[in-house]
């Protein structure tokens, strides 16, 4: 009888073999090799390749994990633990290797080498780290065994064994971020998803005013990351009192994002329910044009009450010139009041009908109320100042003190109103047969996951000066149109000059020259038009 090392030996599965258990296999025994060359090898000595073998086990393992995911989604798609608690997360920690980063979190924190948490923290999470460790060295051996003997199929000890694997791991995930980032709470969450109901009422409104258009959501424009915010603080307070803006209910009610303003948002208020309808129209545009001059810094609002400053404003104050120059008169009968004064809103909106104008907590006298507020300055222009100062101030402080959140709420905000792509219409048959030259080349590529119709993809095989490709927008796209990646932070978009659509870096690596776009020199294509579309003369990779 063979020993068993040489049957473990003649067992072995190809490198070439493509199934799930047999990469395993070489990933495992991948990361069993460094990690013994690591326990052979004086740090002291030799702290150079100390450091290369670290980062090397850093790569075998996230190789490991990643096929070890897809093995899970494979074997107990329907088992898996709930990742809900994702969604609790700052934005910059959904990275691809976060994984990786609990696997080494939990070594650290078993031998007694990590800084990062509080020893209360340390001691709750040490028994977790040890079961994820524990569990994870179970799998290994027992997928090992399976590669060996059965590397197509998943008996029930396999599952139990990743079943149990999974749970341990999303609870370990769960605790060790919880101690070092403060998580946001359902109820939380629920307040910003209410935030991006408003943000999407405010674009939804500024496009209807004009004061925005659709191509600069469609361009993802910079400066809507500043104005929209601007604009929905005033939609909040104004247009719809009782949405997460509201006032009415205490700081610790409203989302994290706005309850530090709850102060300043009331005097806000105040002053925006005192201006004509002219004056918030001049206010809006001006909050959408104008830029400050370091938009990512915090702005300081100005003093509230009688004594304001009245030093003439900088250029970008231009907007706010209003051409009449007498004093407000005493009563305030162009007040801003129902949304239906503003805009024709109607009443049927998320957060219900609007309370009658007795009810917004003006006093009994209006007009007096309305004078004594603009007393305080000494003109209309320097009421509009405060105001945009202030909004502005508001605005972005969240880009700097929220930055996570504003942009994630933006980024689903985006999603929602921007343009959606409209399908290609399918082309008759008569203009198949006549109209297209390159027809006979459409039934070799017409099954192209990445082309939308077979005349797409004989278009892009023809010579000739055309017109350039629509690109896909950014905001419309949130993975790679070939391997379907999500784009982070690290992983960014790249567009095909060839054919418009947008690619990670890894999966759009060639150039090549498009002189049917007049494009001479070799420019960014991605592999799908390198290899399917493209001729080889004048193309290249990076």
């Amino acid at each position: 009888m063979l020993p068993a090392a040489l049957r473990r030996w003649l067992r072995r599965p190809k490198r070439s073999d493509p199934r799930l258990l047999s990469q395993f296999f070489f990933a495992d025994e991948k990361v069993t090799r460094v990690v013994a060359e690591i326990n052979g090898l004086d740090a002291e000595l030799d702290p150079q390749q100390y450091l290369v073998l670290l980062n090397q086990l850093h790569l075998s393992q996230a190789q490991l994990l990643a096929i070890l995911e897809r093995i899970m989604e494979e074997c107990i798609p329907t088992q898996r633990h709930s990742r809900d608690y994702l969604v609790k997360f700052p934005e910059e920690l959904l990275v691809d290797n976060l994984g990786n980063h609990m696997l080494f979190a939990a070594e650290c924190l078993l031998a007694g080498t990590f800084l990062e948490v509080e020893e209360a923290d340390g001691a709750q999470l040490r028994p977790k780290a040890r079961n994820l460790l524990c569990s994870l060295e179970l799998v290994r051996t027992v997928l090992r065994e399976q590669s060996l003997s059965q590397p197509s199929s998943y008996p029930e000890p396999v599952r139990t064994v990743l079943i149990q694997f999974d749970r341990l791991f999303a609870e370990f995930e769960l605790s060790y971020v919880s101690s070092l980032v403060a998580v946001k709470s359902p109820e939380e969450i629920y307040r910003q998803q209410e935030i991006i109901v408003l943000f999407c009422e405010t674009v939804e409104r500024a496009l209807r005013l004009g004061y925005l258009t659709q191509e600069m959501i469609d361009g993802y424009e910079p400066l809507l990351m500043f104005t929209i915010p601007r604009l929905a603080i005033i939609s909040g307070l104004l247009i719809y009192p009782e949405g997460p803006l509201s006032l009415e209910q205490s700081p610790e009610q409203m989302s994290r994002v706005f309850s530090p303003f709850y102060n300043l948002l009331k005097k806000i208020r105040d002053l925006l329910r005192v201006l004509s309808v002219e004056e918030l129209c001049l206010l809006e545009r001006s909050l959408c044009a104008a830029e400050s001059e370091d938009p990512c810094g915090p702005a300081t609002p100005p003093a509230w009450g009688p004594a304001v400053p009245r030093a003439d404003p900088p250029a970008p104050w231009g907007l706010l010139e209003v051409p009449c120059a007498t004093p407000p008169p005493s009563t305030c009968t162009a007040r801003v009041g129902p949304p239906g004064i503003v805009d024709d809103l109607g009443t049927n909106r998320r957060w219900g009908p609007q309370p009658p104008r007795s009810s917004l907590g003006l006093d009994a006298s209006p007009g007096a109320h309305c004078w004594e507020l603009r007393s305080r300055y000494s003109s209309t222009k320097d009421m509009l100042h405060t105001l945009f100062v202030c909004i502005s101030g508001v605005a972005d402080q969240l880009q700097t003190n929220f930055a996570s959140d504003l942009r994630s709420i933006l980024k689903t905000v985006f999603k929602i109103v921007a343009s959606q792509t409209e399908p290609l219409e399918e082309p008759s048959a008569s203009q198949e047969e006549d109209g297209d030259p390159c027809a006979a080349d459409a039934p070799r590529l017409a099954d192209c996951p990445l082309c939308s119709s077979p005349t797409e993809a004989a278009g892009l095989r023809r010579a000739g000066a055309r017109r350039l490709p629509e690109w896909v927008p950014d905001s419309t796209c949130s993975q790679c149109s070939a391997c379907r990646s999500p784009f982070t932070l690290l992983r960014r978009r790249h567009h095909c000059r060839s054919c418009g659509k947008i690619f990670c870096a890894r999966c759009s690596p060639h150039a090549a020259a498009l002189p049917q776009y007049g494009q001479a020199k070799p420019v960014r294509v991605c592999t799908h038009c390198y290899t399917a579309h493209l001729s080889p003369h004048g193309a290249r990779s990076h």
